[in-house]
């Protein structure tokens, strides 16, 4: 439960680094289905901003939640926990 005045943190990996300024994140999460009672994946992709950060496609990264920027932009990388692998 995240605490009043308090941020949400996500951690998830860069899937898309085609726009300026913009990186779309995939956050995946393990959720237990209610009938079968056997664990699936459930992934979201989120739209965030980059900031100073240099983020490339692969790269992990942790992102915060942030007033509305644009109509699907509420995020921002705050760090990039490992670089991705580059070919």
């Amino acid at each position: 439960m995240v605490e009043r005045g308090q941020k949400q943190i996500l951690a998830g990996v860069v899937v898309s680094d085609r726009m300026e300024k913009t990186v779309r994140v995939e956050v995946k999460r393990r959720v237990l289905h209610p009938v079968y009672k056997k664990y699936i994946i459930k992934k979201k992709k989120y739209s965030a901003d980059t900031g100073q950060h240099e983020c490339n496609n692969g790269d992990k990264v942790k992102i915060l939640s942030v007033r509305p920027m644009s109509k699907t932009k509420r995020w921002r990388v705050t760090e990039i926990v490992e670089k991705g692998r580059t070919s």
